[in-house]
């Protein structure tokens, strides 16, 4: 188990935890129930992955990416 807010041992992920809690978990209400920020977090998995840019990606959506990268597996099977 590596330890927390650890970033050269685990940089993609403390940067994706950065980055939900700046676009996501500080401009919206604080949560009490856990019920009440599922719709909240579905929605907000949607933007991440088919409308907001990651720079790491060439500046394309999650889903762009994959994208691309199957159809490039498709055609070297061709």
């Amino acid at each position: 188990m590596l330890p927390s807010r650890s970033p050269k041992l685990n940089g993609g992920v403390e940067r994706a935890y950065r980055t939900h809690t700046e676009e996501l978990y500080e401009v919206t209400d604080s949560f009490f129930e856990l019920n009440e920020p599922r719709a909240e977090l579905l929605e907000w998995e949607t933007i991440y992955n088919t409308f907001r840019l990651h720079q790491a990606s060439g500046y394309m959506t999650p889903l762009q990416f994959l994208d691309q990268k199957r159809k490039a597996d498709v055609s070297l099977i061709i």
